[in-house]
């Protein structure tokens, strides 16, 4: 079945076997809301519907969970995104662009070490997403928290080899410290520093 969305009354005229068109705002998050209550979970849900960066988000927002736990969710006509009259702008505030950035963070939670970044719903949900020109792709997967696994056999570690138990000491010391370092520099923003 597919589902269409569209704010002209006319469109509903286009309905035929296995196509329903609902009539409304993608931006009215009630509408939304309610389109959910009557269809089941999709496969792929594609935003080629308004420019506008309250459109792109609601919809973003509202839908996104509506998509099914192998689905795809895909979002046209983001370069509005750097146009003026769509409320756009290079790294502006507010743009769906700029929104969608912290989709990166969100799909790495499960690495970071600062409370600001916690694991969500994205980041248990998402398996991938892709940016290409004008469009936004997000590939959907239930994810457990990832985990560190070595198969083989270890001939030799450059780290640890021979290591005497001073210089494992100096070690700790060394990469404790270059951790408290750039723990303040983190704090203030500041470009990381790592001993080459």
């Amino acid at each position: 079945m597919i589902y269409g969305i569209d704010i002209h009354p006319k469109c509903k005229e286009l309905e035929e076997e296995n196509i329903k068109i609902f009539i409304g705002s993608q931006s009215d998050r009630k509408f939304l809301r309610e389109i959910k209550r009557q269809i089941p979970q999709v496969d792929i849900l594609i935003d080629d519907g308004g420019h506008t960066m309250t459109q792109q988000i609601v919809t973003f927002e509202e839908l996104f969970d509506h998509v099914n736990d192998h689905g795809v969710y895909l979002c046209e006509d983001i370069h509005s995104s750097y146009w003026i009259r769509y409320g756009g702008g290079f790294k502006r505030r507010g743009t769906f662009i700029e929104y969608s950035k912290k989709f990166i963070d969100w799909l790495n939670a499960w690495h970071s070490e600062q409370r600001s970044l916690q694991v969500n719903e994205f980041t248990k949900s998402v398996d991938s997403v892709h940016y290409y020109d004008s469009i936004l792709v997000i590939e959907k997967k239930n994810r457990e928290r990832p985990h560190h696994e070595m198969t083989g056999t270890m001939t030799f570690d450059r780290f640890t080899l021979n290591d005497s138990p001073g210089r494992k000491l100096l070690k700790k010391i060394f990469f404790g410290g270059l951790t408290a370092i750039n723990e303040v520099l983190r704090f203030f923003r500041i470009r990381g520093f790592f001993w080459k």
